[in-house]
């Protein structure tokens, strides 16, 4: 079931090294104030209303945090907070802090839009705490000075583009590198994780609560990692597996899309008398792969959009989780072919809720975070473009959708290396994690990696849900997450709910009314 405030985005190993100024993950205390964070773990925010389009009691702050943790007496960063205390006395336990994913989505509005999707049971045992990540929105944001054009990373392997997309790719880090400089290697989720852990202190909690949606999940998880005895009640929704950042998960979009696709294909001819597009599963496929070929000769003009195949595996790609969606999507398709006039073959996108944004950020701010987290935290990404091409050869035969757009060359084969190796999480931490079954952004295979990192966590699939964001969408697994939240309680054993008949069909890439859009070009390019 959709959210009545709809919007279009929710907000994408070596052993884990610890910095030497923090203690290690398996400390029983916080930091002492005295040493060489006492100076951050010790602010005192300057809270007042964020904007005067909210309300007074919803409040922000800019607190210090170190570039370096390994460094805390070098440079700084500015980190934008924000606060709003719905807890009651009788019930309240702490903070519960938000983040809608990305990276490069902007949480500071967070608290502001999830207290209108959150149970009240919820909002009176937790204060709602946003932020915007370092790099990200008025958090010291980071900018490459990209243009749109190369802000436009998903790219089908081609034999006769291929030397421009290597060019391409090239390009974007070197202008990352030469407006940002070393300061790139620090925009990595190990030290947003490590910027949690100060808000924390600052807000006076010796344990932090947490509801991550997407690249969100793996922010907490590398949260729990680091500081285990500081996680207090964790929700991890649609989930990123820890073993496969981050090349890893833009491959598994294609490796996701193929079932999606399959099944797609078996409801549509089941419902010929409806679509005519082929009343077997391989006649329906066959229509879909007639067009992505005929648009490969001549583009298909769709309601004054001009497509090739290319654009339209790419544009297909998420639809087809929400096979109704898709259905409609194809005939569009279709009848422009045919030259008849198309109509809205796709839902028109529901409005992005209103930014209530002090500052204004860098135009390319959303892409240039989402690479400057994707190349920070791994730095295995191969160097020799030709790798690139000869995988994205390679997947576009085993998952002719997207395979080549997953595989082909990225900036982070250009990125410098340095700071530290990929996080790895293995824990007993109790989390919650929540799953939809065919979730585009996060596919069923990657929560149940996260569930194997994270041995102390229970999980709930919901079995028929579609569409990526589970807690707020009066789902199944709402009553799991609102019970675990307020009362720390988890299910003895993983459980599978089934979702509502009436959203089987449809489901949208993120269903809830989150403000982490700001600055990013579209829900199907983030997790």
């Amino acid at each position: 079931m959709r959210s009545s405030r709809t919007a279009s985005l929710l907000a994408a190993g070596a052993a884990a090294v610890m910095v030497p100024v923090l203690l290690p993950a398996t400390a029983s205390a916080a930091p002492s104030a005295t040493g060489p964070l006492g100076r951050y773990l010790t602010q005192k925010p300057a809270w007042h209303r964020c904007s005067a389009e909210t309300p007074a009691s919803f409040q922000c702050a800019t607190i210090k945090v170190p570039l370096d943790y390994g460094k805390p007496g070098g440079r700084k960063l500015d980190l934008a907070i924000s606060r709003w205390k719905t807890s009651t006395k009788r019930q309240h336990r702490g903070a519960l802090l938000l983040n809608p994913g990305g990276p490069g989505g902007s949480g500071l509005d967070m608290p502001l839009f999830m207290g209108g999707e959150l149970p009240k049971s919820v909002k009176n045992t937790y204060d709602l705490v946003g932020f915007d990540p370092r790099g990200v929105g008025e958090s010291s944001p980071v900018g490459c000075g990209l243009t749109d054009k190369e802000q436009d990373w998903e790219r089908p392997y081609k034999e006769a583009t291929f030397a421009k997309d290597v060019a391409w790719a090239r390009n974007v880090a070197a202008k990352c590198y030469a407006r940002q400089g070393d300061r790139l290697r620090h925009l990595s989720t190990r030290d947003t994780a490590r910027d949690m852990d100060v808000i924390r202190a600052v807000l006076g909690e010796k344990k932090i609560s947490y509801l991550g949606y997407s690249y969100g999940t793996y922010l907490g998880a590398v949260y729990t990692q680091l500081f285990p005895t500081r996680t207090d009640r964790f929700v991890l929704d649609s989930a990123v597996d820890p073993a496969r950042v981050w090349r890893g998960m833009i491959q598994v979009w294609a490796e996701g899309a193929e079932p999606a696709f399959t099944r797609w294909t078996e409801w549509t001819a089941e419902r010929n008398s409806a679509y005519r597009l082929g009343a077997t599963p391989q006649a329906v496929r066959k229509t879909f792969y007639d067009l992505v070929a005929r648009a490969d000769r001549k583009p298909i003009d769709v309601d004054g959009t001009r497509m090739t195949g290319a654009d339209i595996r790419l544009t297909s790609r998420a639809t087809f989780f929400s096979v109704r969606d898709a259905a409609e999507w194809v005939v569009t398709l279709k009848k422009a072919a045919a030259g008849k006039p198309a109509g809205r073959g796709l839902k028109t996108p529901a409005p992005v809720p209103p930014s209530f944004a002090r500052a204004t950020p860098p135009e390319d701010n959303g892409t240039a975070a989402f690479w400057s987290v994707l190349c920070a935290d791994q730095r295995d990404w191969p160097r020799d473009p030709e790798q690139y091409r000869a995988d994205a050869i390679r997947d576009r035969k085993k998952y002719p959708l997207y395979g080549d757009f997953g595989s082909s060359v990225k900036p982070c084969a250009f990125w410098k290396t340095g700071g530290e190796r990929t996080t790895q999480v293995d824990n007993k931490v109790r989390a919650l994690i929540l799953q939809n079954e065919w979730d585009p952004q996060t596919p069923l295979t990657s929560g149940q990696g996260l569930r194997r990192a994270m041995k102390g966590a229970k999980m709930v699939t919901v079995a028929g849900g579609v569409g990526h964001g589970v807690y707020g969408n009066k789902s199944c697994a709402d009553k799991t997450a609102t019970a675990y939240l307020t009362t720390g309680k988890l299910p003895s054993k993983d459980i599978t709910c089934e979702a509502a008949p009436q959203a089987a069909g449809r489901g949208g890439l993120l269903p809830l009314p989150l403000p982490g859009s700001r600055g990013l070009p579209g829900p199907g390019s983030r997790f």
